[in-house]
């Protein structure tokens, strides 16, 4: 059974839009917690992936990071590039003209 944190990072990953990326510390922010680790365990768990866009949560400095949907990192990077998120050798290129930062 999901926790009520749970819920509530899958709640906020429904804010991110198509097309852009936020890191895992942005959304632990928002939330309102230095809980950064929990807040990825969080994302990690997400039930309803890509319908509740987990796979638009990169790490601080524009890696990937992991995706534990479908095919792993592959699928997280065919997810991005199909909302016009262009990678290359694993980081998000020009990643803070993408970056979204979310607002109280």
């Amino acid at each position: 059974m999901a926790t009520l944190f749970q819920h509530a990072v899958w709640k906020a990953l429904e804010k991110i839009p198509s097309g852009k990326v936020t890191s895992y510390a942005a959304l632990a922010r928002y939330l309102e917690t230095r809980a950064v680790r929990a807040v990825g365990s969080a994302v990690g768990k997400n039930p309803n992936a890509p319908q509740v866009p987990c796979h638009r949560v990169v790490r601080g400095d524009g890696t990937i990071g992991n995706y534990s949907g479908g095919e792993g990192v592959a699928t997280k990077i065919r997810l991005l590039s199909q909302e016009g998120v262009e990678i290359s050798e694993g980081k998000i290129v020009d990643f803070d003209t993408v970056f979204w930062e979310f607002t109280p």
